[in-house]
């Protein structure tokens, strides 16, 4: 419904990531190389060290010898689990490896055996949920925060990636890593002098941290991530710029007291002019989105840092799925106060969401359709007004017919509120309605399995449609213009327009 207790009804879509690193909730560590032989090869080869290494691996006094033997099978397991196809990670875990891999991770004497152990746990960490939890159950992620503070940079990296994989695969493994005290030193890296590639790691691991909203993180970590978001917004690597406003969506999406930490940081100024940014835009859009479902005053802290200005570049973008967004940020506007509605008429985008209800792909229809709606409710008359002189009637009453039913209540929602706010214009309405063929797509809804569209469907029958009330006036019918739209005529349109 759109009407929800007399207001507009603000609403969320899906989080759909789009392209950018944040779209990836698990990785694995793939090394670009060339293709190598057949993997069975190594399986076969690592598994026949497994006795070894399960006699070797509770020795701290190894000789050189043997510690490359040690280290040996784990680079072939490495290298088998770094497989573009298939890596045969359940095979491995059967083979009784986990145990042994975690033991290497506590080997400080050995900064090497660390790494390859580090390396294929991540792998296998990037896996199915199973194998995820596989990981968590043998202990690891104590050793993977231990390895977090290790004097070895690619040890530390490798750590983190491996905690990224765990975090990633739920709400429950993030907030288990969260309580043994991952954010402070994770944090602890950004810094000038990182990597660009262990920085990008970092910024993924903090996506992950953020991500999930049943439960949301918790809101001392947000606290703490927070001031590091502010920072790296400004990183002009475009992986952790995409990667830093992923984050802020997966922030926003999780009600009306993250969107409030969100906008106290001071971020959104900053947030809202990369919707125009090439690579970013997507992101952004979902992150003042999401901020836009919140109340009228967190709505106009996005209004104020001159969103709208963006829009016409976003409602004419080639990708539907941008289009989409854009409508569906403008629907919250409009269910917003009259001040914000305006702000939607002044910035002249009405006559676009209108374009994008009648030529849109449906997805986008519905979001337009949800915009148009909510400004029969929360619009003044002249506002509503504005509606009709942008010719929304024929493309609106064109929805009537989808399968959607939600669509179908939403337009009879606003055809029943332009109706009723049209006073003495009721009956040029009404006539407009008909002319386009919308009274029969109505009538036709009286039959509607639906209890709540055909009631409302008879009730705009009932009230606007009776033959008690409307004469049949050829003055009345607008005419047909090119494109097959309707245009008013002068004897339907007073020369100030309509005023309700």
């Amino acid at each position: 419904m759109v009407v929800v207790n007399g207001a507009a009804a603000q609403h969320c879509i899906p989080l759909q990531v789009g392209s950018g690193v944040a779209e990836f909730m698990k990785r694995a560590h793939v090394p670009r190389l060339k293709k190598t032989k057949n993997p069975t090869i190594y399986l076969f080869l690592f598994l026949s060290e497994i006795a070894f290494l399960l006699l070797v691996c509770d020795s701290k006094n190894m000789g050189v010898g043997v510690m490359v033997l040690h280290s040996f099978p784990l680079f072939f397991c490495r290298k088998l689990l770094s497989s573009d196809r298939n890596p045969p990670i359940d095979d491995l875990i059967k083979s009784g490896i986990l145990p042994i891999l975690v033991h290497c991770l506590d080997r400080d004497d050995n900064p090497s055996l660390q790494f390859e152990a580090a390396w294929a746990l991540t792998n296998i960490a990037s896996g199915t949920s199973e194998q995820t939890q596989a990981v968590v159950q043998s202990n690891a992620v104590p050793l993977f925060l231990r390895l977090l503070h290790s004097p070895h940079q690619n040890v530390c990296e490798q750590a983190v990636w491996a905690l990224g994989n765990i975090i990633g695969d739920g709400p429950q493994c993030r907030d288990y890593v969260i309580s043994l005290g991952v954010v402070k030193p994770l944090l602890s890296f950004i810094s000038p002098s990182i990597p660009i590639t262990f920085l990008r790691n970092v910024t993924w691991v903090m996506v992950n941290l953020c991500r999930h909203k049943d439960p949301p993180p918790p809101m001392e970590t947000i606290q703490e991530i927070l001031p590091a978001l502010c920072v790296l917004i400004h990183h002009t690597d475009v992986s952790i710029l995409v990667d830093t406003v992923w984050a802020l969506s997966y922030l926003t999406d999780a009600g009306n007291e993250q969107i409030q930490m969100v906008i106290d940081s001071g971020i959104v100024p900053h947030l809202v002019p990369l919707l125009s940014h090439q690579e970013v835009k997507t992101a952004a859009l979902r992150a003042v989105g999401n901020i836009v479902t919140g109340t009228d005053e967190q709505t106009q802290v996005v209004l104020n840092c001159d969103a709208l200005s963006h829009f016409p570049a976003l409602l004419s973008h080639p990708k539907e799925k941008i289009n989409k967004e854009a409508v569906w940020f403008l629907s919250n506007i409009t269910a917003g106060n009259q001040q914000q509605v305006q702000a939607v008429i002044e910035a002249k985008l009405v006559p676009m969401i209108i374009h994008l209800l009648n030529k849109g792909d449906f997805g986008t229809q519905k979001e337009a359709a949800w915009a148009i709606s909510n400004l029969t409710i929360s619009g003044r008359k002249d506002q509503v007004a504005h509606l009709i002189e942008k010719q929304v009637i024929p493309p609106f009453c064109n929805l009537l017919t989808v399968k959607d039913a939600q669509v179908v209540q939403v337009v009879l929602d606003g055809l029943s509120n332009i109706l009723k706010m049209a006073d003495d214009e009721a009956e040029t309405i009404a006539n407009l309605i008909e002319e386009c063929g919308g009274l029969e797509k109505v009538e036709q809804l009286q039959n509607h399995e639906n209890e709540d569209i055909y009631k409302l469907a008879y009730e705009i029958i009932d009230q606007f449609f009776s033959s008690d009330d409307i004469d049949e006036d050829t003055n009345l019918v607008p005419e047909a213009i090119q494109g097959g739209t309707y245009g008013f005529n002068s004897a339907n349109v007073p020369a100030e327009g309509f005023q309700f």
